[in-house]
This record gives C-alpha cells, structure tokens and sequence, in this order.
C-alpha cells in the first residue's frame, strides 16, 4: 500500500520549491510539457486502450467510456490547454489591494500559491494534465488520485509531465500521483491534512458527497451536473431547438449538458413536436410530464426522481409550467447549482431568471456545454464549483490562489 506520509513529505518539499518559481520558468515548463504529451501519445494510447478494454469487460455505461477513452485528438487538445495556461497571466504576486494606515505601515494584499492540492476525480485521464497544468501556473504542487477505471492511462501521462519538469531542472514532485487504486488509501488521502492545503473531488454526485463528509482536509466542492434548460413562452424556436440539440447530444458523459428540460405550456404545441423529431434523430428517450405528453408521439411518463436526475445519457426529462417564476422554483429544486438556461427573446423575463436561479452558472439563448474553463478563456479547468465560499463556476488559476497580507513598515511598534 502506497506511504501517504512520504508522498505527503514530498509534496511539502515540492510546494516551496514551486512557489518561487517565475513565470517565465513556469511557462518554459508548461510548453515543454506540452510537447512532451504530443511525444508521448504513442505510449499514453497503449495505456489508454488497456483501461478502455477493462472498462468494456466491466460494461462500463457508454457515458463514462467516452470519458475515458483517449484519442490523438483529445491528446492535442490537453496539449493545447497547457498552451492555453502559457497564454494566462500568472497570479501570483498580483496586488489586490494596498493601503497604508495612519501610523506608516503600508499594508499589501497580494496572491500567493494554495500550497499542496489534492485532487480526487474519476474516468477522465484528460483531468490529470488540466490539473497539473493550473496547479503548477498558480505554483501550487498536486497530488492527484485517479480512479481504477483510467489508472493505466494515468500513469502513462503523469510520468510524460514529471519528465517535463525534470527536463527543465525542476523538482518533479511538484506533480505526484497516487497509483495505489485500494480505497482504503483513498480513505487516508482525505485524512493527510498535516500535509495537504486544499483537496477537491471531480467526478460523481456519490464520490463529491463521500469527499466532503469524510475529508479533514479543507474542501472546494466540485458538483455533478443536472441541468436545465427553460423555453419560455417568448422564446425563439429557431434558436432553441439547436441549443437543447447541442446542450444533450454533444457530449452526454459531460457535467454541463443539458438533463431537463422545461417548457411554458404556451409554446408546448409549437415546440416540442419539431424537437421530438430532431431528437429522435439522436435516439434521445423522452420521460415528460402528462401536459407534455399531449404533443409527442412516444414518451415514458416522467417520476419525480427523473426531474433531478443527472442520466450522463441519452435521455431527456420535460417538465410544463405556467410561467417563469414556476420554471425558477422548479429548477432550484430539483437543480445541482450547475448550470441552468433559459432561452427567451423577453429581456425582462431573462433578468428574472437570472436573478432569481441559484446556479453558478445562468445562461440566456445559449447552450449549457459552455460551461468549461476552457470555453470561458480560463484554460483548463479543475472543475466546476458549485460551492459559494472562496470559488464558484469554472476553477481557473485565480481558485487555485490564496492571498498573504504583506506589511511593510519602518521601525513602528503598537503602543
């Protein structure tokens, strides 16, 4: 069983040698990195093929496998993240605030690196070098632990970054990974926190409740992902119909697609047989309301359990309301405080919406798949915070920071 202990020793070490680190040595190790990953795909792909097949011999669900299947495409791009973060101002050392009191003393708020961050997470290896990538741009050391389901891929793309950083005279503990698949030392992991600054879980609604009742170490929530999309009564079909396509079908092992629809009963006879029809292009399954039922030719009647259901398939769930404030109190309800959207062409309408949904994300006339660090210019991402304390919405590099107040004086003393 792996010695939590001495990988918790050498990420300490690790941390104070990341944060002095400059920018330019940081970016000089992320584009090497990078480069690294595109040298590497050949072996990553092997490993990668061996989880894919232990994951079909397990009948993994379509949605996960997607997760974790690797391709020379989804190679490049976790390349191209690390590209992405070289582009992103560094952090650290920012002023955030500066003042100087009556008596001399000046007083700077300035960022400063986390420390060491834990990551749990599961069936995406692509979060290794994301994570990696943010962590070490806001000179943080990382101790990722990855699931059972992608180890072998893991593994393979750890071992490309650590030879990065080697390669550029930098410690290579600054990125550790736990390879140990036992739970028990997943159960440790959350209890390391005489070493571990920060610990956060992506993956499953199971996983991120199991890490945040059971941690020691302080927690960012990450959160899975039932999202709504609301067509109002105002809405534009035109527009609507592709965003919900591309919201459920795009990706559907994602966090951010869509898992709910809601539909104002006024434009329920206009919508909803047009969308049946694109959908089932997609061999999407309905499970709808009785109201919504009236206007589709094959449905399965929905339960309360569908209505805050995170499927991570090919299956929508309808629900009909009279107005926008039932649609608000629907989705608070049965949301993640993910990501909700509404698609209306009445500002008004939009505004309360907006105002009245708790979510990190809140979107009008678009498609919640761009909810992603990524997408909002970010570079990789962490995760999706659906907390409310210190980082919500998409984690880039300013989550990863905390702040040092920094007093300069000369020669004051307290009366």
């Amino acid at each position: 069983m792996t010695n939590l202990t001495e990988l918790g020793k050498k990420a300490v070490v690790a941390k104070y040698d990341m944060q002095l680190l400059d920018e330019e040595t940081k970016n000089r190790a992320l584009l090497c990195a990078a480069d690294r990953l595109i040298r590497d795909q050949d072996a990553i792909l092997q490993a990668n093929e061996k989880d894919i097949k232990k994951g079909e011999e397990n009948g993994m669900h379509p949605g996960l496998l997607d997760r974790l299947r690797l391709t020379p495409e989804r190679i490049l791009a976790m390349a191209e993240g690390l590209r992405e973060i070289v582009t992103l101002q560094d952090p650290i050392g920012v002023v955030l605030d500066e003042f100087t009191r009556p008596n001399g003393l000046r007083i700077q708020k300035v960022r400063v690196p986390l420390g060491v961050i834990g990551i749990i997470y599961e069936s995406r290896p692509n979060v290794t070098a994301d994570a990696f990538g943010l962590c070490f741009k806001a000179g943080n050391a990382v101790i990722l632990k990855g699931g059972s389901d992608a180890i072998c891929s893991n593994i393979a793309i750890a071992a490309s970054l650590r030879s990065a950083l080697k390669e550029c005279g930098l410690n290579e503990d600054g990125l550790l990974l736990i390879e140990d698949t036992d739970r028990e030392v997943t159960r440790q992991f959350m209890g390391l926190n005489s070493y571990v600054d920060v610990l956060i879980p992506r993956g499953s609604a199971g996983l991120i409740r199991t890490v945040v009742e059971n941690s020691t170490i302080p927690v960012i929530e990450t959160g899975s992902g039932n999202c709504h999309i609301y067509v109002d009564e105002e809405a534009d079909i035109e527009k609507a119909i592709p965003i919900i396509i591309n919201a459920k079908t795009q990706r559907i092992g994602v966090c951010n697609a869509c898992e709910s629809l809601v539909v104002h009963e006024k434009i329920s006879e206009k919508l909803l047989p047009a969308l049946e029809k694109a959908l089932k292009e997609k061999q999407v399954e309905l499970r709808a309301d009785q109201a919504a039922g009236r206007y589709l030719t094959e449905y399965v009647p929905a339960t309360e359990e569908d209505f805050r259901t995170e499927y991570l398939d090919y299956i929508l769930s309808i629900k009909t309301v009279a107005d926008v404030k039932e649609a608000i109190d629907h989705i608070n309800k049965n949301n993640t405080k993910h990501s909700e959207a509404i698609i209306t062409e009445n500002k008004e309408t939009a505004a309360r919406f907006l105002n009245g949904v708790d979510a990190a994300c809140v979107y009008v006339n678009a498609s919640t798949r761009f909810t992603d660090g990524f997408e909002f210019g970010f570079g990789a991402e962490i995760g999706i915070s659906t907390q409310k304390l210190h980082a919500r919405g998409p984690m880039g590099l300013p989550e990863l920071t905390s702040y040092q107040y920094r007093i300069i004086g000369d020669g004051q003393i307290r009366p």
